[in-house]
């Protein structure tokens, strides 16, 4: 697993071809974005609530009905 810190960098990564499925955990006081790739599971993690809301909507949608969901 690799964990991205740049959003924009995360929004490239799942929007290439081999990236096969998206899920968003929600904890307490973070959310964490997982794309799993062919090679490796990319995870973002952002704490900022509205970021996070943003973020998720700019998902592409493709992705979301492979393997969404929020736990």
């Amino acid at each position: 697993p690799k964990q991205i810190k740049d959003i924009k960098e995360f929004l490239e990564i799942a929007r290439r071809k081999d990236a096969k499925s998206a899920r968003v955990k929600k904890n307490a006081d973070s959310v964490k974005f997982k794309v799993r790739c062919s090679r490796y599971l990319y995870t973002l993690v952002v704490k900022d609530k509205s970021k996070a809301n943003k973020l998720r909507q700019s998902l592409p949608p493709g992705k979301l009905n492979l393997g969404f969901c929020i736990i």
